[in-house]
């Protein structure tokens, strides 16, 4: 896997590789499509994890999440804050997921 400068450059380059779904956070689970597909722990999994610091504020950070689902043959990302600005729901359900 490519290693990115910054998060718009890591989205373009694994939309290019057909991560092309939004994923949103929900309290139990991830969803996209405005809610067509309402993913729990089990249905999917996290191919790649890229992190993010901002360049003037290094408190600016966030995570990207390459998500796969076979059950649903969609794969997208996820962005989340990490630090002491990121959401707790977030944390959960990635504590939950393998990483591969």
């Amino acid at each position: 896997m490519e290693s990115y400068a910054t998060l718009s450059e890591a989205i373009n380059g694994l939309r290019a590789q057909g991560y092309t779904e939004d994923f949103n956070l929900k309290e139990n689970c991830i969803d996209c499509q405005g809610g067509k597909y309402q993913l729990s722990p089990a249905d999917f999994k996290v191919d790649h994890v890229f992190r993010f610091e901002g360049n003037s504020d290094p408190e600016d950070q966030s995570v990207l999440y390459a998500i796969s689902s076979e059950k649903h043959h969609i794969k997208g990302v996820l962005v989340n804050a990490y630090g002491i600005y990121s959401e707790d729901s977030a944390n959960e359900l990635i504590k939950k997921l393998k990483v591969h």
